[in-house]
């Protein structure tokens, strides 16, 4: 009887320290007392904003004067700066010194095609003739073919140094095309420059007997 008494006297208690609890709330949206709220309602920190400790730096600001690049050895290549400034110097240095790092084959001008129907067939055209949707449908003059006197011996450094920094009426893609697509994009308008082959004409017939 006595244990029972005990009971329900605590039992009382702790409807009576709940209703206070409940009562005391200022907010109804509050959940009232909380149980480890750092658990669940994390410091909301914005990057880069001084909060007037280190410790408290959701991001570093990078050391002043240095240059990202990409050094890891599960990528396809590495993305160190572009050495070529955006001036017609830069463009025959590009031309002269610049040389794929990758190798043209059955694999990387089928990726470079997808590339190319993806941000090139516009303007090229289909099979880099210059007769695209564009300047099929509007006022811009058609660019020259790929195959045709203008661009058939372009060099690779040039059509990378376009692709990052446009060239006349092409504007630059560096933002859409990271250096190894832009790599594997020009692997196919080489492909598309000998005539849809994988060598160029003069080296076919050199190799003829």
């Amino acid at each position: 009887m006595k244990y029972r008494i005990i009971n329900i006297q605590l039992a009382l208690a702790s409807i009576a320290l709940t209703a206070l609890i409940s009562c005391g709330k200022s907010d109804p949206n509050s959940p009232g007392v909380e149980y480890m709220p750092d658990m669940y309602r994390s410091a909301a920190i914005e990057p880069y904003v001084d909060y007037e400790h280190p410790d408290r730096m959701s991001a570093r600001q990078p050391v002043k004067g240095t240059i990202p690049f990409t050094a890891d050895e599960s990528e396809e290549m590495y993305y160190f700066p572009y050495p070529y400034p955006n001036t017609f110097e830069g463009y025959e240095e590009a031309g002269k010194n610049l040389i794929s790092p990758i190798p043209m084959t059955k694999e990387t001008v089928a990726e470079g095609k997808v590339i190319f129907e993806r941000f090139c067939i516009h303007c090229h055209g289909k099979s880099g003739l210059g007769d695209g949707a564009v300047p099929e449908k509007s006022d811009f003059p058609p660019p020259p073919a790929y195959n045709g006197n203008t661009l058939k011996n372009l060099p690779e450094g040039k059509m990378y140094h376009t692709i990052t920094y446009g060239k006349g009426m092409m504007g630059p893609h560096a933002s859409q095309l990271d250096p190894h697509e832009r790599w594997l994009v020009i692997q196919y308008v080489k492909y598309l420059q000998y005539g849809e082959s994988m060598t160029k004409p003069e080296e076919e017939t050199t190799a003829q007997p």
